[in-house]
């Protein structure tokens, strides 16, 4: 993972969705530039290093500066605009493969607990949580979720469809639904099917104890790729953050870049 300082494009996206701050009549010490804030979390993302550590000679304000820029930010609803815009500026390309979506989950540690969290039953019971997400055919992240690592991938099957947004971009309606859904055997049970039935999708799930692991896995690496792209940023590799919305703000921030480096080679 490259520890550089934000792509032009990706600043250039989120610049207009910041929202705007009022100049405080108390006067005081300068607020910290957006832009610098930015490079400061992104820094933090890339390298994992815990966030009162950020190097100050880096012109980036402190690591509180930028956790609560983080924070207030994700409250604001800013990184899923900004993951949505980049979706859209993809899909304006025709960049996104609606064709095939494939779908899985991934559990990394949580040592000190908090909010979804729960005993990992891959990792001897040890606290952990899971991303769910759902990627395109290429890779890109459409959609994420976030539970604790006890949660079976099949009962949010359905929360992770839902939560791939209507992309807009090109004329006519935003699209949100693809052709086909590619998931293990995992998700190999009858409600998972019923659902996407029910949304109009082809269901391409491995059914246990008939198909094997090679013949659709030809598809679903993707899924796995991306979720090795995440474990490329130090603060996702184990979720350090106790509160959730932290936790999901780094996570979506985290699909920002990746779709901005889908961005750079598209658009």
């Amino acid at each position: 993972m490259t520890r550089q300082r934000i792509s032009e494009k990706l600043w250039e996206t989120l610049e207009p969705l910041l929202p705007e701050r009022a100049p405080s009549p108390k006067g005081g010490r300068p607020r910290v530039e957006d832009r610098a804030a930015l490079n400061g979390i992104l820094f933090v993302l890339h390298t994992g290093i815990p966030w009162e550590d950020l190097p100050q000679k880096l012109g980036f304000g402190s690591g509180m500066t930028c956790w609560r820029r983080l924070r207030d930010w994700q409250n604001n609803g800013v990184w899923a605009r900004l993951h949505l815009a980049l979706l859209a500026r993809l899909r304006g390309y025709d960049a996104i493969d609606w064709s095939r979506v494939s779908i899985d989950g991934a559990s990394v540690a949580k040592p000190p607990g908090g909010e979804q969290t729960g005993p990992s039953p891959t990792d001897r019971g040890k606290l952990g949580s899971k991303r769910h997400i759902a990627v395109d055919r290429q890779g890109i992240p459409l959609a994420l979720v976030v539970t604790g690592a006890n949660r079976h991938d099949s009962k949010v099957f359905e929360a992770v469809l839902d939560a791939i947004p209507p992309v807009p971009g090109m004329p006519g309606r935003p699209r949100q639904r693809p052709d086909k859904v590619h998931a293990d055997k995992g998700y190999d049970y009858a409600h998972c099917r019923e659902s996407l039935t029910r949304r109009g999708i082809i269901a391409r799930i491995a059914r246990r104890g008939i198909e094997s692991s090679e013949k659709l896995g030809r598809h679903r690496w993707v899924v796995e790729r991306t979720h090795a792209w995440f474990a490329g940023f130090g603060k996702l590799r184990i979720r350090f953050e106790r509160g959730l919305d932290t936790h999901v703000a780094l996570l979506t921030l985290g699909c920002a870049v990746i779709c901005s480096r889908f961005v750079e080679q598209f658009c």
